[in-house]
């Protein structure tokens, strides 16, 4: 092995021995995922689209609100005619009024539709919440799955140069052979290609671990007692994800959405009536132009033809209330298929993580002998070299089993929708659009910003 190589495994097995002791620095799973939901662009982002999308209802409301305006303008003229020279100051000031009064329920559909996309916007801000925890718990795994395998390569290489060792000095004293050096320098060779894999996987795993969490990891520890939050049946965790996963109830509020959108597009074909009213006074140089001038008009109004807009904007409406219902069916079907790829998931490490004990157990019984064998002269270093290859394996298996068994079962929570910040209790603000949607709501807070 090459002095850089070496020196890297020292500082590696520092870091690690560091980590492993420093328990002030120790970052849970719960510790990681209170990090990454304050820390998660992605979140914030659903967060302002959300409120983005609470404004809607604002701007359907106005639909059939009045509007109010205040002018003043004013005009100097003057003229000269034969010599003699006059001129004039005038100032106009007014209110101006104007309000739809009956749109054939237009804007009640306008407002019901703004409303469902901006519920279906606050379920996208759990859905994100789930995208990016989940995405939190397969980086700090990985993490600590490669911190794992780093170790155990390490220590292989240790095995493989000892090996090499002993061939040499055997092949000194006469009882080996060039075969068994040239055997064991193949496997310290392949040991070294894994090594250096395993360093630069866990590179790539700890830069997804601090672009999620905003912070490098520590001291890791994949215990947690989540598992709590998994029912007892498939059908159970089933029927909880049919209920509340948030991607299913986005696509009922998306249907919603449609439906009023349909609901706003059909409407243009009905009356329209409106009423203005204008009140102002002028003020003149000029005697008795002094005026104070007022106005109120009505007009219903009823299209006819439109160029085809209208007709073509209910066909429209049409098929995206057909295609909310289709993607609703999808992600239903995709909910359905990810809790129950996610309890088989926990249902297989389960399994492995068994025989993987197992097999680690009788292949490091199976190396002692094999290794006792061949100093008798019965085996020799290839026996020696297959049976630790067969015992890493087995310790590499046991590893990733460990490891998927925590992703699946916060994978299931994900796919039963309760891999959120309430459920897991996090000690975090829960990011919601729903005080701002209240605000929203406010009917009179334009005037009250104008009169500040």
């Amino acid at each position: 092995m090459s002095f850089r190589v070496k020196l890297v495994a020292s500082v590696l097995a520092m870091a690690l021995a560091a980590s492993s002791v420093g328990g002030a620095n120790a970052q849970s799973i719960t510790q990681a995922l209170t990090a990454a939901y304050n820390h998660a662009p992605d979140l914030q982002a659903a967060l302002l689209e959300a409120k983005a999308s609470a404004e809607n209802v604002a701007l359907a409301k106005a639909g059939t609100r009045p509007t109010l305006g205040a002018a003043v303008g004013g005009t100097y003229s003057f003229q000269g005619v034969g010599g003699t020279y006059s001129d004039s100051t005038s100032i106009n000031a007014g209110l101006q009024y104007s309000q739809t009064i009956f749109d054939n329920y237009k804007t009640d559909a306008q407002v019901e539709a703004a409303r469902a996309a901006a519920e279906a916007a606050e379920y996208q801000i759990r859905n994100t919440e789930q995208n990016v925890l989940l995405a939190v718990v397969q980086a700090y795994m990985s993490v600590l799955s490669d911190r794992q395998l780093v170790s155990l390569r390490q220590d292989n290489q240790t095995f493989f140069q000892a090996q090499l060792q002993s061939s040499r000095d055997r092949l000194d004293v006469g009882e080996g052979t060039r075969i068994d050096v040239a055997q064991s320098e193949a496997r310290l060779a392949q040991g070294d290609a894994a090594y250096r894999a395993s360093l630069s996987s866990l590179e790539i795993s700890q830069a997804t671990f601090q672009r999620y969490v905003g912070a490098a990891p520590s001291n890791l520890n994949a215990s947690h007692n989540y598992a709590r939050l998994i029912p007892s049946t498939l059908q159970a965790a089933l029927s909880e994800a049919e209920a509340g996963h948030p991607a299913i109830l986005l696509s009922k509020a998306a249907i919603r959405a449609a439906q009023a959108g349909s609901d706003a597009a059909q409407a243009a074909f009905g009356p329209t009536a409106t009423v203005t009213g204008s009140l102002g006074t002028g003020l003149s140089t000029l005697p008795g132009q002094d005026v104070v001038r007022g106005s109120l008009g009505f007009q219903i109004s009823v299209p006819i033809y439109a160029g085809g807009a209208i007709g073509a904007s209910v066909r429209k409406a049409n098929i995206e209330q057909i295609k909310s219902e289709v993607t609703a069916m999808s992600s239903y079907d995709q909910v359905r298929e990810a809790v129950i790829s996610a309890w088989a998931g926990i249902q297989s490490a389960d399994a492995q993580i068994s025989a993987a004990n197992s097999a680690v157990s009788a292949s490091r019984t199976v190396l002692d002998g094999v290794i006792q064998e061949r100093d008798l002269g019965s085996r020799t270093t290839l026996d020696v070299l297959n049976s630790q290859a067969d015992l890493t394996t087995a310790r590499e298996t046991l590893i990733n089993a460990q490891t998927n068994k925590v992703v699946a079962t916060f994978s299931l929570l994900a796919a039963m929708g309760r891999l959120t910040a309430p459920n897991l209790g996090l000690p975090v603000e829960v990011k919601s659009a729903v005080r701002y949607n209240q605000v929203v709501d406010d009917v009179w807070l334009e005037l009250r910003n104008v009169a500040d």
